[in-house]
């Protein structure tokens, strides 16, 4: 289940301000999972098989950094700053597992905007409960309202 706290769309470069922030919580479950690995072909036994996901350090199946990950793209492509973006660049540190049924919060915010270039750099983060498991900055292009 997907929960958004702000309606989807866009929200132009002009009306963009530092500060802005929007999220989603979305529970990861075993389907989300077993689907990211159809999708991508990465089939890592610590994602799927439960005898071999014990025996690692994570003592348990952890969902895909870039399910995780996905879920910023979902922020950024849906509500700040919405449809239209194109993706420049995004840098990633994975703190913490996300594992099977786990509630994750993605919150974007705005840090800087560049109206002359239409730049807008986004501070990333994803949490379970008080862990962030992700966080990032993430580079775009925004739509003009012209």
């Amino acid at each position: 289940m997907t929960t958004d706290t702000i309606t989807r769309g866009t929200i132009y470069l002009e009306d963009l301000e530092v500060g802005l922030t929007r999220s989603l919580s979305k529970e990861v479950t075993d389907k989300d999972i077993e689907m990211f690995a159809e999708v991508s072909t990465d089939r890592n036994p610590v994602h799927l098989d439960d005898d071999y996901a014990n025996a690692t350090m994570f003592k348990g199946r952890i969902a895909h950094g870039m399910l995780t990950a996905g879920l910023i793209s979902a922020v950024i492509g849906e509500q700040v700053p919405g449809h239209g973006t194109i993706y420049l660049a995004q840098s990633l540190q994975f703190k913490a597992p996300v594992r099977p049924g786990d509630v994750v919060v993605t919150t974007v915010t705005v840090t800087q905007i560049d109206p002359a270039k239409g730049r807008v750099t986004l501070d990333c983060r994803c949490a379970v409960g008080d862990t962030v498991v992700l966080k990032g900055e993430a580079q775009v292009l925004a739509p003009r309202r012209n």
